[in-house]
């Protein structure tokens, strides 16, 4: 089975105030055979995080506030530090600003583990998720 139809086990929470993002990303991830619970703010994400273990964050960088995803994948890194994150945003086509996550200087301060530009191809969410899952256990 090759990797884009293999199914994968585990619980995805996903962040983001877009509900049209909210469901893209579901569908995506539900298709791949994981179990998805969405949270539309900060607040919301928070009490998730306090709940629950996930096996894998996918936060939006900017809700409600401009820094909200940095303030979740701090939190998430606090609590759960293996939990792999993966950080979307529209930030670089809206103000030209780019994050990575290559160098371990950037990966520290923004706390997560990968970072992908919004307009999210499924089949690079499907990469992405795959491989930091696998990598995690």
């Amino acid at each position: 089975m090759n990797e884009k139809n293999q199914k994968l086990s585990g619980t995805v929470f996903v962040a983001d105030d877009d509900p049209d993002i909210l469901d893209q990303l579901r569908m995506i991830l539900e298709a791949m055979g994981l179990d998805v619970i969405t949270a539309d703010t900060q607040e919301k994400t928070e009490a998730l995080i306090a709940e629950q273990r996930p096996d894998l964050v996918i936060f939006d960088l900017m809700m409600e506030n401009m820094d909200s995803g940095f303030i979740l994948c701090h939190r998430m890194k606090q609590k759960y530090p293996d939990v792999p994150i993966i950080m979307v945003s529209a930030v670089a086509q809206d103000a030209g600003m780019r994050f990575d996550t290559k160098s371990s200087e950037m990966k520290n301060w923004i706390k997560a583990d990968a970072f992908l530009d919004k307009q999210i191809r499924p089949e690079q969410l499907q990469a992405e998720v795959s491989r930091l899952l696998n990598e995690s256990r």
